[in-house]
């Protein structure tokens, strides 16, 4: 049995939202958190609390500029991280 090798080829390069820091209040910037993953309001103040962290992991370049944005107008310090892409191929079965 021989393996094949399948390269993906995808439009949207998978990216991240990293809240660097969550402001002058971060109850505002869990709120957002909250929004936006469906965590509780405890776990997303948690989240909050432990940045530098990613709160939105592989998610299309569009959605996630507004994820920053949403973070930045609660008062919190975010970026867009674009996923290194892998050149590996994975085997197929």
């Amino acid at each position: 049995m021989t393996d094949e090798y399948v390269t993906l080829v995808c439009d949207d390069v998978p990216n991240d939202v990293l809240l660097l820091h969550p402001g002058t209040c971060p109850l505002d910037t869990a709120q957002v958190v909250r929004r936006l993953t469906g965590l509780s309001l405890w776990r997303s103040k948690a989240l909050v609390d432990r940045s530098p962290v990613v709160i939105l992991n592989r998610i299309p370049a569009e959605t996630a500029e507004i994820a920053v944005a949403a973070l930045r107008d609660a008062g919190g310090q975010a970026e867009l991280r674009q996923q290194p892409e892998s050149h590996s191929p994975s085997p197929v079965a």
